[in-house]
């Protein structure tokens, strides 16, 4: 409840911001001509690349939904999909009218914030939840006589930082103090974004917020060197959780959907940061880039949201998730057993030679058939799950 009280005052914090600081121009798409009249081609380029970016990652997602057979993972795959139909639409928007760019940004921030949430979630879902991910990191530091010397990468189970980090950090010692570690590091930046986004509103107010300029009396050059800093340890912490779990995340090709997410979280907000800068040195010179400082970024964004939602069509597809396909996850876990020098689970193993008899046999109709409803209740109430 806590979240969507914030939520809540979020959005009438935005309003009051956007009525108060634009009284008249607010929601108006000027497409008559005048100052907010873009050419008409990169609008019609854009527009395009939009409707490629909504067709194809809704059918993407209808996709998850008609074979929604791993439910604790395809909800936070769907979360990650939207990302770029939230973004493509955002962006499209602020691109025909200037004046709705300010409550755009500021919802894209907070979904930004969501997907991280998301991301993270789907890969411990896939390694089988917060315990099994715990057991599995202190197995990574468990040496036998028999484990060759080119397989300690982390000897005596430690995480050791690069310089200069380790300088001033601790090392994580694999479980619970490393996955904690790594948790704390991905969700300081969720909060550090809803923060910033709450800061911007009430700057905004003050009319002291100058988004884009970097001088000492705005607030925008010392929000974006916070979220800087942010940013770059949720990331540095994505990269060491990747770097522990990537032999257990083979299956699922985690390093092609880390660079994905990396690219459209990371690199759209460097490259607006970037495209500010650049206005703010004056490299950029003339009326019509003037006229278009606040909207290059909007277009970048559209032209690569059409791009990524056909490498999600590669990276996150639904096909591994029909029945007969997956099994090879429920099989290993008698593996999982073994390494982890544990008696196995009666259960897990008869649910193993279930799901293995149906890969085999035909699945019968009714089962391959999931109703349309159900899949929608469990991505909607069970997200944040």
């Amino acid at each position: 409840m806590i979240w969507k009280g914030t939520l809540c005052l979020l959005l009438l914090l935005l309003v009051r911001a956007v009525s108060s600081s634009r009284p008249e121009k607010m929601l108006t798409i000027n497409l008559s001509g005048g100052a907010n009249l873009l050419p008409s081609w990169p609008i019609l380029s854009a527009g395009a690349f939009v409707v490629i970016a909504l067709v194809l990652s809704f059918y993407l997602i209808f996709e998850h939904l008609a074979i929604y057979n791993q439910p604790e993972e395809q909800k936070f795959l769907i979360g990650l999909i939207l990302m770029v139909p939230v973004y493509a639409v955002e962006s499209f928007l602020s691109l025909l009218n200037s004046e709705v760019a300010f409550i755009c940004e500021i919802m894209r921030d907070c979904y930004e914030a969501f997907a991280m949430y998301c991301f993270e979630r789907y890969l411990i879902a896939c390694l089988g939840g917060e315990e099994r991910t715990i057991r599995l990191m202190e197995t990574q530091a468990q040496i036998s006589s028999s484990t060759a010397l080119l397989e300690l990468e982390y000897f005596d189970g430690v995480v050791k930082h690069p310089f200069p980090l380790n300088c001033f950090l601790k090392h994580w010692y694999l479980g619970s103090d490393f996955y904690y570690a790594v948790k704390i590091g991905i969700v300081q930046y969720m909060i550090l974004k809803t923060i910033c986004a709450l800061l911007a509103i009430l700057l905004e107010l003050f009319g002291v917020y100058g988004e884009g300029k970097f001088q000492w009396r705005y607030g925008y050059p010392y929000l974006a060197v916070v979220l800087n800093f942010s940013q770059t340890w949720a990331l540095y912490c994505l990269i060491q959780f990747y770097s522990v779990t990537k032999e257990k995340l083979e299956p699922i090709k985690p390093l092609a959907k880390f660079l994905v997410f990396k690219s459209i979280v990371f690199l759209t907000w460097w490259q607006g940061v970037a495209v500010n800068f650049l206005f703010s040195t004056g490299a950029f010179k003339g009326h019509l880039a003037q006229e278009l400082k606040t909207r290059i970024q909007d277009y970048i964004i559209c032209i690569e949201m059409g791009v990524a939602a056909v490498v999600h069509l590669h990276v996150f597809p639904a096909k591994p998730y029909q029945r007969g396909e997956r099994c090879f996850r429920n099989v290993s876990v008698m593996a999982d057993y073994a390494s982890l020098g544990s008696p196995l689970d009666p259960e897990e193993v008869r649910e193993s030679g279930r799901l293995t008899r149906m890969r085999i046999g035909r699945p019968d109709d009714g089962e391959k058939r999931l109703s349309f409803p159900q899949s929608v209740r469990d991505v909607v109430l069970g997200s944040g799950g």
